[in-house]
């Protein structure tokens, strides 16, 4: 799953043009939104579509979609568990 990880930090640092950042600055376990990488509502949605068109998983619910972006570790292993690409 560790390269799963990595693919999804280049993917997140892509998409929401992060170019601050690299793969070693965004720990695993570090929350995605708020005081951890500061991701905001928009990058949510880009999120949502980044999942829908990588890996084929169409999320619908906010809360849910909350609960799944908290971190790397857990959003990694949402993957693993639904993709469907």
């Amino acid at each position: 799953m560790s390269s799963l990880k990595t693919e999804l930090k280049e993917s997140i640092i892509e998409a929401l043009h992060l170019e601050e950042f690299t793969v070693a600055d965004i720990a695993d376990d570090e929350a995605l939104f708020g005081d951890g990488l500061g991701l905001d509502s928009i990058d949510a949605l880009e999120l949502i579509v980044l999942l829908d068109k990588d890996y084929g998983i169409k999320l619908t619910d906010p809360e849910k979609s909350k609960a799944i972006f908290q971190s790397i570790n857990v959003l990694a292993a949402y993957i693993e568990e639904h993709r469907t690409k």
